[in-house]
């Protein structure tokens, strides 16, 4: 009852601005209504607003600061003086089935797509990309670099010649400084056991475990891969151990305790990166915040934080939010402030999609929700996929739907929720931005999160996700000002101190 009240609450005082009282709250009496931007010609802040009704997409809408001193009640306060995380850069997955598509698009059509999404400045500012080392289930074919028996047969594949690669290469072109995270979907299959015990070979791309007897040409794997990237000037910031290892389903996939993950780590892969001068920061787990409630598995990452020799070569931890809740996040981060997270993949598909209410709810579980928690980084799943859903691997997510959705002629596209929501995110906060405090209006329905970027700017992501408009004021201490953010809709805002 106090929650419906409150909303009740809302809605008459939101109503009240609507109808003349707007004074309150935007100094200079002018609050741009949604819709009618009004008749700006210059603007102090940087404003995009995406509503769920799709009336506005990532529009940018002038506002100006206020002339006069600020009164409002709702007003949310910058403290700059408290700071928390610092920002990687936010993106999608550029799986073997993305690039496919890309390359299927004119030379043309694919510039001005990657130049509006990953352009810092003309563009989304897109910063951060997942890639598969090997194959996925949204690959061409099922693969990995050395299918012959013995590491000394490691190479590159014609998927990613073909197809992952070259699209790198444009993406980099546009905007160098895009970092990218590489996951593996499995091992090699003659590197597999059937299980720990009675260690048979397990001749399959489906589940398995990684045999002991292989670590250390499973670590060489690994640097041979970063090597070979980099040789193709590819750099890979980070990369995690393994993509879902608690998943023995995917079509390609591998079963990866926490123990194992802690023993690899500890005993081949760490010692081979430092040998070899390798700098990519090692992520772990890459799973769902319940651990897919395997009993012996919960606080996977915490579990092998506990072990010095595996944690001083770990950068931090990846999640998922196919099962649990954010509040993991907080959890494993109290645990071992000193590890960083990560927001490493969620897909939308055929499952109960909307536009509108996968924005309201993935702006705030996924882009606010899991930053509020202490993620550096938020990277959704398939940048890019046909109408039909793929190219997708049998047994694999054949129900997936892409960041952006593209017709068989390559040409018509359809800009899913999840390429607004990552928007929302990169356009404003910048890599190495540090999100920060804030102080003032807090409401049921209203989620936000604030940061300093490193050139002095200020940046804030807010979501209304209430059925009434809600006139929100933003001050650093120097400056205010004012907007009605409409019902269901998100707000980017960026301006200079």
């Amino acid at each position: 009852m106090k929650v419906d009240y409150r909303k009740k609450m809302l809605s008459v005082l939101t109503g009240l601005f609507i109808t003349g009282f707007a004074f309150l709250g935007c100094g200079n009496g002018t609050v741009p209504s949604p819709e009618e931007p009004g008749e700006t010609t210059t603007s102090d802040v940087d404003l995009y607003v995406t509503t769920a009704n799709q009336s506005l997409l990532f529009k940018k809408i002038p506002l100006s600061f206020s002339t006069k001193d600020n009164m409002s009640p709702f007003t949310i306060q910058m403290n700059p003086s408290e700071v928390f995380q610092e920002m990687d850069g936010f993106g999608a997955a550029m799986t073997g089935s993305s690039c496919y598509n890309l390359l299927k698009m004119t030379a043309k059509d694919r510039a001005k797509l990657l130049k509006e999404t990953f352009d810092p400045k003309d563009g989304m500012g897109y910063s951060y990309i997942r890639i598969s080392i090997g194959a996925s289930d949204f690959s061409l074919s099922e693969y990995t670099y050395c299918d012959n028996q013995g590491i000394e047969n490691f190479a590159l594949q014609s998927e990613d010649k073909n197809y992952v690669i070259p699209v790198l290469k444009e993406i980099l072109a546009i905007n160098p400084n895009v970092k990218i995270l590489a996951s593996p979907w499995t091992c090699p299959k003659w590197m597999k056991v059937n299980n720990l015990t009675e260690k048979k070979p397990f001749d399959s791309w489906t589940s398995g475990q990684l045999n002991p007897d292989y670590y250390q040409d499973y670590a060489t794997y690994f640097v041979k891969y970063i090597q070979a990237m980099k040789a193709e000037g590819i750099n890979i910031a980070s990369m995690t151990i393994q993509n879902e290892p608690l998943n023995r389903g995917n079509s390609v996939s591998l079963y990866m305790t926490w123990q194992e993950q802690r023993d690899f780590i500890k005993t081949a892969l760490g010692p081979a990166f430092r040998k070899a001068g390798i700098n990519t920061k090692i992520i772990i787990f890459d799973h769902n915040y319940n651990y897919d409630d395997i009993a012996d598995q919960k606080d996977y990452p915490i579990n092998i934080y506990k072990d010095a020799d595996a944690a001083q070569y770990i950068d931090g931890a990846g999640f998922h939010a196919y099962g649990g809740d954010k509040a993991e996040l907080l959890d494993v981060h109290n645990a071992n402030p000193e590890k960083n997270l990560y927001f490493t993949e969620m897909s939308i598909g055929e499952w109960n999609y909307s536009f509108a209410g996968d924005l309201m709810w993935n702006m705030a579980e996924v882009c606010i929700g899991t930053i509020n928690n202490w993620t550096k980084a938020v990277i959704v799943w398939n940048f890019m996929l046909d109408k039909n859903r793929g190219p997708n691997r049998p047994g694999g997510c054949t129900t997936c739907y892409g960041a952006i959705d593209i017709n068989l002629d390559y040409k018509t596209m359809t800009k899913n929720s999840h390429y607004y929501t990552i928007s929302h995110l990169a356009k404003v906060i910048k890599p190495g931005a540090k999100r920060i405090g804030t102080t003032g209006y807090k409401v049921n329905g209203l989620y936000y999160a604030a940061f300093l970027n490193t050139d002095g700017s200020y940046a804030v992501v807010l979501q209304n996700d209430t059925n009434s408009a809600m006139n929100i004021t933003l001050s650093d201490g120097k400056h205010s000002f004012a907007y009605s953010v409409p019902a269901k809709a998100v707000a980017s805002y960026k301006w200079n101190k």
